[in-house]
């Protein structure tokens, strides 16, 4: 064996990088390399610490980490020897500086994203307030939730708001608080249906929806929507469950008719099924109060009801709920022990502080009426200025608005022009399974300001204008 007393290197003091790691990085490279070959002793370390100025317990501290990374062996009264490794190839500096650059900033977003709630309007102060009185009354609750369920004062105070705003009477055991309205909607799938299963989604609809049903290997039965809402399955009795938007229909609009959610009760029933009521942004009803609920209707016997936080204050919370029928709290436990919660502890007891001050209820009725200021000016311009171009049915409700198209106009094309300008429309062509005779743009309002409006607008008159021009010419 040999011994080398010097490892040709140097320490660079003004690195932000610990001595003892640019020594570990010296003596790896050279063990990798070979320029230190198996069985290769190295310098004690008293003589190395003293070669290169620096304490010897910090040559100690190199040593062992090289042992324990398997560079180095160590015997007591040999000191410390190269071990043997397989020729690797260390990635290159450039590589690595390539991995480990910082993204620059993120690029404004121009309006109409849909469903984004506008957090310059949110109570930042007194939701900090509600944070800070939980952190000091009761710490534990941001960090134990108590149940599998989620936290029992939100759930308690949920099911104070869906009482007075849906008309829904559920006692809290019934409540589980989950992480937004895709967890719940995820879980009831995995609670409720079994690979090879059928479920029922409305056509057009919610696309997160289509993709959770392939991942859980089921099949889809498309349900058509017209002038009532979403048909009922006609496949006798193989669909073991339907997803319905019936208070606000996504993404078209439009409520379900009476008639037709009795209907759905009534299917159900008599199928042994389940109805999934997705009520994602109920609360934005921009004349009179919010339709009630179909789980209300029901009493919860053949429903479940999932709501969300995220449309009142942002996707970044990521809280939501569901509430479930009294036979089924069994199983929907049983899943949430198999597959564990995803909501975080931290924000449910401050949420439900807020909701219990009231601040909850002053922020959503503030926002409804500076969201309901914004579609107007929207739909105002629209019908002004844009109506050549398509046409809109006004719903009085939701977060969004459909422009649908008139012939001349392709949803893909003016979304993909748009988006080129900064602009965010979605086609609305893109929700509808087979051959979609839908032909539209779906424009989110709530984010955004008339002046920011403004400016999009005149922007997507410019791509209307260039679209027809050019199939013109």
């Amino acid at each position: 064996m040999t011994q080398t007393s010097w490892l040709a290197f140097s320490i660079d003091r003004t690195s932000k990088t610990p001595v003892f790691e640019q020594i570990c990085a010296a003596i790896r490279k050279r063990a990798i390399s070979g320029e230190l070959s198996e069985g290769t002793k190295l310098p004690p370390t008293r003589v190395f610490a003293a070669d290169v100025g620096v304490s010897r317990s910090t040559i100690v501290t190199a040593y062992e980490q090289l042992v324990a990374e398997g560079y180095l062996d160590s015997l007591q009264g040999s000191g410390y020897t190269v071990c043997a490794l397989c020729e690797v190839e260390l990635p290159s500096k450039t590589k690595r500086a390539q991995l480990t650059l910082e993204e620059g900033p993120e690029k404004k977003v121009l309006p109409f994203e849909a469903s984004q709630p506008d957090m310059r309007l949110f109570p930042h102060r007194q939701w900090a307030k509600a944070v800070s009185r939980v952190c000091r009354t009761n710490p534990q609750a941001m960090l134990v939730g108590g149940s599998s369920f989620g936290n029992f004062e939100l759930r308690r105070a949920i099911a104070a708001h869906v009482s007075e705003w849906r008309g829904i009477e559920a006692l809290p055991h019934q409540i589980m608080v989950t992480a937004g309205s895709t967890d719940a909607l995820e879980i009831c799938l995995r609670t409720l249906l079994k690979k090879g299963d059928t479920i029922g989604l409305e056509n057009p609809g919610y696309l997160p929806m289509r993709h959770f049903a392939d991942a859980h290997g089921l099949f889809t039965n498309f349900l058509a929507i017209d002038e009532s809402g979403a048909k009922l399955p006609t496949d006798a009795g193989l669909t073991r469950l339907v997803v319905l938007t019936p208070s606000h229909q996504y993404p078209l609009g439009g409520a379900m008719s009476p008639s037709r959610r009795l209907e759905y009760l009534q299917w159900a029933t008599k199928e042994d099924a389940w109805v999934v009521e997705d009520d994602y942004d109920s609360e934005f009803r921009y004349s009179g109060r919010p339709i009630p609920a179909m789980s209300g209707f029901d009493n919860l016997n053949r429903t479940i009801y999932i709501g969300s936080f995220s449309k009142i204050f942002s996707n970044s919370l990521r809280l939501g709920y569901a509430i479930v029928p009294e036979p089924l709290i069994a199983r929907f436990r049983t899943t949430m022990r198999r597959f564990g919660l995803k909501a975080s502890f931290m924000p449910q007891q401050a949420l439900a502080e807020f909701m219990a001050s009231g601040e909850f209820y002053r922020h959503l009725r503030r926002v409804r009426r500076t969201y309901g200021e914004r579609r107007k000016f929207l739909l105002e311009r629209l019908a002004l200025e844009f109506s050549q171009f398509g046409y809109v049915r006004d719903h009085q409700a939701g977060m969004q608005i459909v422009f649908h198209l008139t012939e001349g106009c392709k949803d893909t094309e003016i979304a993909r022009r748009a988006s080129e300008q900064g602009i965010t429309v979605v086609p609305l062509s893109i929700f509808s399974k087979g051959n979609s005779v839908y032909n539209g743009l779906i424009m989110g309002f709530c984010a955004y300001s008339e002046e920011e409006m403004e400016l999009a607008l005149e922007l997507l008159k410019t791509c209307f204008c260039e679209a027809r021009s050019g199939h013109s010419g």
